[in-house]
C-alpha cells in the first residue's frame, strides 16, 4: 500500500511540475532557466499549436536566442515567442502588460511604444503594440540596403498624418540630423525557416534581374524573410535585431550568430490539434498538417495546379465515413469544412487586378486565377518567387485603413511623389498615399511603394491579428479583405470554410 501511495505522489508531483513547466513556458522570459522540448503543443482559440525541434531540447539558459545580450533587457524570444508561433499575440500582449504592469522587455522605448519620447508608463504610449501587435521600424532615408551604400530614390516622401510623432521628430524623423521613417510592422515567424529560406532560382521574376547572392558564399539566397526584405540571410538579420531591437552595443560573436540561425533552422511549428482537443492528423493523414510534415516536406516545390496542391489533398476529410469514428458530429463537420476551404484556396477562380508584381509582369490585367497563384510555396503558401507585391494593404484607395470616411488611422501616411524620369507606380500613377512604403523603402523604386513580401500561413491560428501592419483582428477579416478586393463573392458559407482551413494550418 505504502508503495502504491508513494507511486501515487511521485505521479502526481509529475503531473504538476508538467503543468507548472508548459504555464511558465507559454511566455518565455529572457534568461529562464528551462528547458525547451523536443516537442510541445500550446492552446489557442482554435485547437493547439505545435512546436517541434528537430534536434531535441532546447537549453534555454546562455542560449543567444534566449538571453538578454543587448542593453535594454530583451532576447530574440521576447518578440518570438513559441505559443505564438514565434511572432507574438496582442492577446498575450495584453496580458503581459497587465501581468508586469508594463515593465516586461517587450515593451522597451526603442521600438515597443509608439514613439521613444512619449511617457512609457502609459498603455496609450504602446497602443500599436497592444492593440495591433506592431513593432516601429526606424529605416534611414535616402536608402541604405544591406551593402551600405545610399540609393538615390525615385520619389520624395512627405509625412502627411503623424499620429505618433516619430516621424516629425526633430531628432530621429524624416527631417532630423540622420534622417529616417518609421512604419509600424508586425514581427515574422521564425521557424520552418527551410522553406523561407529557400533560394530563387537565378532569375528574380519580379525586378527582371539576377537573384541575389549571399556575399559570403557567393550561393543565390531567397528573399522572403523580411517584410521589406531588407536582409537576405538570417545572420544578416540576427545582427541587425541585435543592434536595433535589442540595442546592442558591441557586436554577436560568430559562435552567437552560428546558434541563433542553427536553433532557427531546426524549429518546426504548424496547428496540431482541432478546437475540440483531437489531433489533425491520424495515420499520417492529411499530408500537410503537422510540424512532422513540415520538417519531412521538400523545399521550393512550386505547387500551383491540382497535381500537387499546397497543403497536399484532405480526401479523408471529405467524407465522414472515411474519418475516425472516436470524432464528434462537430469534429467531423469542421473536417469536411476545412477540406472545402482547401479546394476554394486552390481551385476557386476570381479576377486578380491591379496587384504590383502580378499583374504587372507580363500575368494580364486581370488574371483569372486562385489564391495559390500568389500563395504558391508548398507546405507554407509564401511566393516561391521574391514574394513582395502590392495587395493594396498599404495603399490607397484599397487599404486596410479609412473604410469610413471619416475614420482616421492610428498609422502615419506618407505622400510619396515619384520623379517625372522614374516609372511610376502601375496603378496608382506619380503620387502614391501610403501607411507604409514598404519595399520602396529599400530599393527606392517608385514601383514598389507599397510592396510588403507575403509570408507563410503557418500557425496562423496562435498569432492573432494578421496582414503586416496587425489591421485584420481574426481570420474573416483576413478573408473579409480579399473577398472585397477582389469582388470574389464568397458566400457565407465559402467564408467559414476558409477561415477554418487556414486555422488549420
Amino acid at each position: 500500500m505504502k508503495i502504491i501511495l508513494k507511486l501515487l505522489l511521485v505521479s502526481s508531483l509529475a503531473f504538476l511540475l508538467s503543468i507548472s513547466e508548459k504555464k511558465d513556458l507559454s511566455w518565455i522570459e529572457p534568461s529562464s532557466d528551462q528547458v525547451l522540448p523536443e516537442l510541445i503543443t500550446y492552446p489557442n482559440s482554435y485547437g493547439k499549436l505545435e512546436i517541434l525541434n528537430a534536434d531535441g531540447p532546447v537549453q534555454l539558459k546562455n542560449h543567444p536566442f534566449f538571453e538578454p545580450i543587448g542593453s535594454n533587457g530583451r532576447a530574440c524570444v521576447s518578440c518570438h515567442q513559441p505559443s505564438n508561433a514565434m511572432s507574438v499575440s496582442v492577446e498575450n500582449l495584453q496580458k503581459r502588460w497587465e501581468e508586469t504592469h508594463g515593465k516586461d522587455p517587450v515593451f522597451a522605448a526603442v521600438d515597443g511604444s509608439n514613439n521613444p519620447k512619449l511617457p512609457q508608463e502609459l498603455k496609450s504610449s504602446h497602443s500599436l503594440l497592444l492593440n495591433r501587435g506592431l513593432f516601429r521600424i526606424g529605416l534611414s532615408w535616402p536608402p541604405k540596403p544591406d551593402n551600405g551604400v545610399p540609393v538615390k530614390p525615385e520619389f520624395t516622401i512627405e509625412v502627411v498624418s503623424d499620429p505618433t510623432g516619430a516621424n516629425s521628430d526633430p531628432d530621429f524623423g524624416l527631417k532630423g540630423k540622420e534622417p529616417s521613417i518609421s512604419v509600424y510592422r508586425r514581427p515574422r515567424v521564425v521557424g520552418n525557416m527551410k522553406y523561407v529560406m529557400s533560394p530563387d532560382p537565378r532569375f528574380n521574376i519580379k525586378t527582371g534581374t539576377l537573384a541575389v547572392t549571399d556575399p559570403e558564399t557567393g550561393l543565390v539566397v531567397g528573399m522572403n524573410m523580411m517584410a521589406d526584405s531588407r536582409h537576405y540571410t538570417q545572420k544578416a538579420q540576427a545582427i541587425d535585431a541585435y543592434h536595433g531591437h535589442l540595442q546592442g552595443h558591441t557586436f554577436l560573436t560568430p559562435s552567437e550568430q552560428k546558434q541563433i540561425v542553427d536553433f532557427e533552422n531546426q524549429l518546426y511549428l504548424a496547428q496540431s490539434h482541432d478546437p475540440w482537443g483531437s489531433p489533425l492528423v491520424e495515420n499520417g493523414k492529411p499530408e500537410g498538417l503537422g510540424a512532422k510534415a513540415m520538417k519531412e516536406g521538400k523545399v521550393h516545390v512550386l505547387a500551383n495546379n491540382n497535381r500537387d496542391p499546397i497543403f497536399h489533398w484532405f480526401k479523408t476529410w471529405e467524407n465522414p465515413e472515411t474519418m475516425s469514428k472516436d470524432l464528434t458530429k462537430e469534429q467531423k463537420e469542421f473536417r469536411q469544412s476545412v477540406a472545402r476551404g482547401n479546394d476554394i484556396f486552390m481551385f476557386r477562380p476570381f479576377w486578380i487586378n491591379d496587384v504590383t508584381h502580378i499583374n504587372s509582369i507580363g500575368l494580364a490585367n486581370p488574371l483569372r486565377r486562385t489564391c495559390s497563384t500568389c500563395h504558391n510555396g508548398q507546405m507554407t503558401a509564401q511566393d516561391i518567387a521574391p514574394g513582395w507585391v502590392d495587395l493594396g494593404t498599404t495603399n490607397y484607395p484599397n487599404w486596410t485603413e479609412n473604410r469610413i470616411f471619416n475614420q482616421k488611422t492610428d498609422l502615419p501616411v506618407f505622400k510619396c511623389t515619384c520623379s517625372p524620369s522614374a516609372d511610376p507606380h502601375p496603378y496608382l500613377g506619380r503620387v502614391v498615399y501610403t501607411t507604409d512604403p514598404g519595399r520602396a523603402l529599400i530599393s527606392g523604386k517608385c514601383k514598389d511603394i507599397g510592396s510588403i513580401v507575403m509570408q507563410q500561413f503557418r500557425g496562423l491560428a496562435a498569432r492573432a491579428p494578421y496582414f503586416a501592419n496587425g489591421s485584420a483582428k481574426n481570420l474573416m477579416e483576413v478573408v473579409d479583405y480579399y473577398d472585397r478586393r477582389f469582388n470574389m463573392k464568397l458566400a457565407d458559407q465559402e467564408k467559414k470554410d476558409l477561415v477554418n482551413f487556414l486555422s488549420s494550418l
